[in-house]
């Protein structure tokens, strides 16, 4: 029997155990037990004493009560307790409240890990770590999901929240091979398990860690066997993700009209599910595409589209995209100072734990200054742009930053390092395309 009504708020355990003790009708010589006198009831119950653990757990028999609720008013054992405040923690993060998650997240791992309870440390762990990934603090993230991981069993089918989450922290932390060597690894394992649905999700991530690595041709056979495996599956978010993922490594490519054609098919097959969020990420990659082709136009209206659907939940990683590609836009429609402005925003937003990302704010940075004759600013943005993109294995993107500062420094009339550059793009450009994708085309 518990309370007749709620624990009040603040309530201390003395005034927590006369209530009780009133709502029953009992008198502290009635409640008094054997090592429990009815002086020392009186004592707590003025706040002059601290019970014992032995003397709460008497005293709450006889109330009808857990030791836990006499002693904290709550009515749940510690471990729902602790799951609760997780709970609670992963819905404030849904809901956009994510300011201030991070030390009761890490209050609740402490606390569950000296309780021996290992899954509700894993899954705070889990929350923290995508709540680190959103403010880009990727190197945190690994650790906590490592940390999640070698407390956990290895079951990749039913665990794959979390080794695609490890997988993308690898990967957003300058780690791509790692995240390769783990996403074959599941892959491998769900293929003998005969989990062919989960084979192909882990199919599509491998693709594109191998893409942004500028190893197509190998990426290009992981999704060439996912789709033999896969065949015309039911499921919806299947097709959307291989479609997703061979739009994604076309755009790689250059081949545009074959990206086109299939995040098209994306954005129909979302269009019929509820999943607002997915759908805004697949615009958000329609508009990359649509840059490709020079369609400012298009691309706006692709951006307009995802930030309807993001509504104010937007996360980092996805208002940086924006941002960046807002920036590429205000560049072809010739607005310089929008440009500048917008590409400034998105190199602060990718900070310095993304190379890549920072790369392509740089780049877009470079296109804004070069449209207002600031060339030496201009230089140095697309200098530095071209080494992260480089040193991260993002050739076409190099590429096509090394090429558009050849352009800028022959509109300063530097046409020696114009040539460097130039050549340099050239260079870039066929690491970009391997001899296994010439061979495949």
């Amino acid at each position: 029997m518990q309370s007749d009504g709620p624990p009040t708020a603040g309530e201390t355990i003395g005034e927590r155990l006369k209530r009780l003790r009133l709502e029953r009708g009992l008198s502290q010589r009635e409640l008094a037990a054997p090592g429990v006198s009815y002086a020392y009831i009186s004592r707590i119950e003025a706040g002059t004493r601290q019970p014992s653990v032995k003397a709460l757990r008497r005293l709450a028999e006889k109330l009808g009560v857990s030791a836990d609720y006499l002693e904290t008013g709550s009515s749940m054992d510690p471990r729902a307790a602790r799951e609760l405040r997780v709970a609670d923690l992963e819905l404030a993060m849904r809901l956009g409240e994510a300011e201030g998650v991070e030390e009761p997240l890490q209050a609740a791992i402490a606390e569950a890990l000296a309780a021996g309870d290992v899954a509700v440390a894993t899954r705070a762990r889990i929350t923290l770590a995508l709540h680190l990934q959103t403010r880009l603090e990727y190197d945190r993230a690994v650790v906590l999901l490592e940390d999640a991981l070698e407390s956990d069993a290895f079951d990749p089918v039913e665990r794959m929240d979390l080794y695609a989450s490890l997988g993308k922290a690898y990967t957003d932390a300058g780690r791509p091979q790692d995240a390769v060597v783990l996403f074959e690894r599941c892959m491998h394992a769900c293929a003998e398990a005969g989990a062919e649905t989960a084979e192909a999700r882990y199919a599509t991530l491998l693709s594109y860690v191998l893409s942004d690595m500028g190893d197509l041709g190998r990426a290009e056979n992981v999704l060439a066997r996912a789709l033999t495996r896969v065949g015309d599956s039911g499921d919806p978010y299947m097709r959307v993700r291989l479609y997703w993922s061979m739009a994604r490594l076309a755009h790689t490519e250059g081949r545009e009209s074959v990206a086109l054609t299939n995040v098209r098919k994306a954005i129909a097959l979302l269009q019929a599910t509820e999943d607002t969020l997915n759908l805004a990420r697949a615009h958000i990659l329609a508009a990359y595409i649509m840059l490709s082709r020079e369609d400012h136009q298009s691309a706006a209206n692709h951006l307009n589209e995802a930030e309807a659907l993001l509504g104010p939940n937007v996360s980092a990683q996805e208002q940086f995209e924006i941002t960046t590609q807002r920036a590429r836009v205000a560049a072809l429609r010739g607005n310089g100072p929008m440009a500048v402005d917008l590409a400034r925003v998105a190199v602060r937003l990718a900070g310095t734990a993304a190379p890549s990302d920072r790369g392509l704010a740089l780049a877009a940075l470079g296109e804004g200054l070069t449209l207002m004759a600031q060339f030496d600013d201009a230089d140095d943005a697309y200098a530095e742009a071209v080494e992260l993109l480089e040193s991260q294995g993002r050739w076409r993107h190099a590429a096509t930053a090394a090429h558009a500062r050849g352009r800028m420094l022959r509109l300063a009339g530097r046409e020696d390092a114009a040539l460097d550059a130039l050549e340099h793009a050239a260079e870039l450009g066929t690491r970009a395309l391997p001899e296994s994708t010439h061979a495949a085309r």
